[in-house]
């Protein structure tokens, strides 16, 4: 019998823990197990066993009792211990031997109160079912047996699904409800994750069994068509054979057809439960819907397609000439037999280049209809995967061809008029650049064998018409440039602008308002207003825009009863209809002092007209620039300033007017970037017109390039730039002597108003442009 505050020698338990009534067989692996086996000898086979975890011994040990000692077959001297009760651990004390003897203090056992005896009964009810759902009924058969409440709370150390820790825990809850309320939490959690990995288990079997069984019909099911399909002579659809039947009937090159059927007798193999069956199936619908050998009879006639381009645009000349040439050219090819289908077999690849609203995308629809072809308009603004182009992988969840073979799916042929609309806009990052893709769609001598990524398979892109439209060419790549003829779409002159408006504008705007073409009257001098006043721009986007308001004012008063019809509106009546004008000609005002000049420049938006502003101040001696200039702009005004101060006894000026000055160069709306080598002329102007105090000529608009020696680059976007000096309402305009022949695009009616000055030096720009110039400064004016 253990006695109180008894002095016992103390074995550290470091991999498990033992609790009262555990029985089990323990190996002495090292010296410190081996001398308090021995030192338990001294005081009737009795020693303390402690759990020792994360450096530090548990509080409550165990006092147990060695029953025997033997050596383990082959290994070291075990014993056989049964845990007999807990008790407190108190203070080390001298001892016998090698062995660390402590006070130990038992802990006596709670009464069994009916709460515990209830916690006990439930306790012990989990563990049946733990037992049972593991297999072991034998176990749980004998828990029956025990019926003491602190036994079954100290069955949990024999528990594998406890941690070392958590024994601990048991170990030192010396109150025995609380004891029971402990491990029987941990029980009913670990019930919980049993019963539902069963639960899983099941599910996952009865799961197994249906897809088996399924399968199993499915073949069955299979079979059954198979045989009622060869009794009526039709394959299922989407089925292997409709496949094997599609790819037999349909016109497909012998390369497509070969994929396919490799394709479908791997789908054969293939089970339905796969995903890759999934993926055969839809790269085998995709290519079926490709129009294999499906073309459009071309309409050869020259002068009926011509009538329609007429129809349909007014101006545009020279885009009109080129297709006409195109329509000629296969017509003859067409008659002696010439007709190619492999390389350079469609011709040359053409680039409309113009300011918005000129007509460049309807353009493609027009084109399309004088062919009698399909049109789709394919819009690459924005677009920064190389996999639209040229399309995804197959291995890519959601793969879907390129954009390029939508197009011959939606046009259901193989030769339709496709219009790559904002090919400047396209992007690059780190999926592709889509602009390098484009390269073999539009190279004649590549298309022939354009592959996708997605299909696999050779496409033969040679009898598509391609038009590639674009605002600015410079912001196309140069590789992708190459590849293609440009056509310019330099913008209306303001009689053109009215007559699209007579014939197209205004008879859609009356469709869109409701209106009868009877009940509103739009006189062309009302449609020259418009334009004039209240649109200022190269194509016609924004004239419609006005137009649109109109009418939607004039129905408003005509559905409210305010007026009657018809509603008569000419140019007077303008101003009425749509308030006050927007633009006016601001050239005289803005030129009225020294230090202004009027400067030509092209943007995306077409031609515009620059301001250029100098001043100069007293301060340290330089130059400032403003109004968000790019690097070549402002090197230009550099150049002019250096100009300036070189020949300012050439110029009139005295050389000591740059002493101790700052100049300052500024060119308006400075929220809009401007940049191009075409401002040289203008600042240099700007500058001599300041410091001659001559103020420049308020009907003279300039452009052109400086050198430091004087001489008058040439320029480009002469046709636009004369158009927009054309619609600010300048009459004169300033250009380098080596644009002269770029005079001939400028439309007759504009070279008819207008006069030019052919500048080759400085001298003939400024003779041109400031009041008070001598006859002879003035280069000899060209009245195109």
């Amino acid at each position: 019998m253990t006695e109180l505050n008894q002095t016992l020698p103390l074995l550290p338990l470091t991999s498990g823990v033992v609790l009262p009534g555990m029985v089990f067989t323990m190996a002495l692996e090292t010296e410190e197990a081996k001398t308090a086996v021995d030192a338990a000898g001294s005081v009737g086979g009795e020693l303390v066993l402690v759990p020792h975890i994360d450096g530090r011994y548990a509080s409550v040990g165990v006092i147990s009792k060695i029953l025997e000692t033997g050596e383990l077959p082959g290994g070291p001297v075990a014993v056989v211990v049964s845990g007999l009760r807990r008790a407190t651990i108190g203070t080390a004390v001298p001892g016998t031997g090698q062995a660390l003897w402590v006070q130990v203090d038992p802990v006596g056992e709670d009464p069994e109160t009916p709460k515990a005896l209830e916690l006990a009964r439930e306790y012990r009810a989990v563990l049946e079912n733990i037992l049972l759902t593991r297999g072991a009924r034998r176990m749980a058969e004998r828990l029956r047996d025990i019926t003491d409440a602190s036994q079954i709370a100290d069955l949990s150390g024999y528990s594998p699904d406890l941690s070392l820790a958590q024994k601990v825990e048991v170990l030192e809850t010396t109150d025995l409800e609380a004891r029971l309320r402990l491990v029987l939490g941990w029980a009913r959690e670990t019930l919980a994750d049993l019963t539902l990995r069963e639960q899983i288990k099941t599910n996952v079997e009865e799961g197994m069994e249906k897809t088996q069984r399924e399968f199993l019909l499915r073949r069955q099911l299979e079979a059954i068509r198979k045989e009622l399909n060869e009794l009526d002579g039709n394959p299922d659809e989407g089925s292997v054979d409709d496949f094997r039947a599609k790819a037999e009937s349909a016109e497909l090159p012998e390369a497509v057809r070969t994929a396919v059927l490799r394709e479908v007798d791997k789908l054969e193999r293939t089970s339905e439960q796969s995903p890759e069956h999934g993926w055969i199936r839809t790269w085998l619908d995709t290519i079926f819907e490709v129009p294999w050998g499906v073309q459009s009879d071309d309409n050869l006639e020259v002068s009926a397609a011509a009538e329609i381009l007429d129809e349909d645009h007014d101006g545009l000349n020279d885009v009109k000439e080129r297709i006409l040439e195109h329509l000629a050219v296969r017509k003859l090819r067409t008659d002696r037999g010439l007709v190619s289908t492999g390389p350079r077999g469609s011709g040359a690849i053409l680039a409309l280049v113009g300011p918005p609203g000129v007509g460049k995308t309807s353009l493609g629809e027009s084109v399309a209809r004088a062919l009698g072809r399909k049109f789709v308009r394919v819009a690459l603004g924005g677009v920064r995967d190389e996999a639209e182009i040229r399309g995804h992988r197959r291995t890519y969840v959601g793969a879907q061809p390129g954009r390029l073979v939508r197009a011959l799916r939606e046009a259901g042929t193989m030769n339709p008029v496709i219009v790559l609309d904002e090919v400047d806009k396209l992007g690059a990052d780190y999926r592709g650049d889509p602009s390098s893709a484009l390269l073999e769609v539009l190279d004649p001598a590549q298309n022939h064998t354009f592959r996708d990524h997605y299909l696999e398979v050779e496409l033969d892109l040679s009898k598509v018409l391609f038009l590639a439209t674009a605002n600015v060419a410079e912001t196309i790549p140069g590789p992708l440039l190459d590849r293609m003829e440009v056509i310019r779409l330099d913008g209306y002159t303001e009689d053109e602008k009215v007559t699209i408006a007579r014939h197209h504008l205004l008879r859609r705007q009356l469709e869109r308002t409701g209106l009868r073409a009877d009940e509103v009257e739009v006189s062309d001098e009302a449609l020259r207003t418009i334009s004039a006043d209240y649109t200022r721009e190269a194509g016609v986007r924004n004239l419609e825009r006005e137009i649109g308001r109109l009418l939607r004012k004039v129905a408003t008063k005509l559905a409210s009863q305010e007026t009657t019809a018809p509603v008569v509106v000419g140019a007077l009546d303008v101003r009425t209809w749509l308030g006050r004008p927007r633009f006016f000609f601001e050239a005289a005002d803005r030129t009225s002092v020294p230090g202004v000049a009027t400067g030509l420049a092209v943007t995306g938006t077409g031609g515009d007209v620059l301001y250029v502003e100098a001043t100069v101040m007293d301060g340290t001696e330089g130059l400032t620039l403003t109004g968000q200039l790019g690097d070549v702009m402002k090197e230009s005004a550099e150049i002019a300033l250096s100009f300036v101060r070189s020949h300012a006894a050439e110029l009139g000026i005295d050389p000591g007017a740059f002493t101790g000055k700052r100049f300052h160069v500024h060119v308006p709306a400075g929220a809009v970037p401007k940049d191009g080598p075409s401002a040289g002329v203008t600042m240099t102007t700007a500058l001599v017109s300041l410091l001659t105090d001559r103020a420049v000529r308020p009907i003279v608009g300039m452009t052109g390039e400086v050198t430091l020696q004087g001489r008058v680059l040439p320029i480009g976007g002469v046709k636009q730039k004369v158009l927009a000096a054309h619609r600010a309402g300048l009459r004169e305009v300033v250009l380098p002597v080596r644009n002269g022949s770029d005079l001939e695009d400028v439309p007759e009616s504009v070279r008819q108003e207008m006069t030019f000055h052919l500048a080759e030096t400085v001298h003939d720009v400024l003779g041109a442009a400031l009041d008070g110039a001598a006859v002879g400064e003035v280069a000899s004016p060209v009245a195109a």
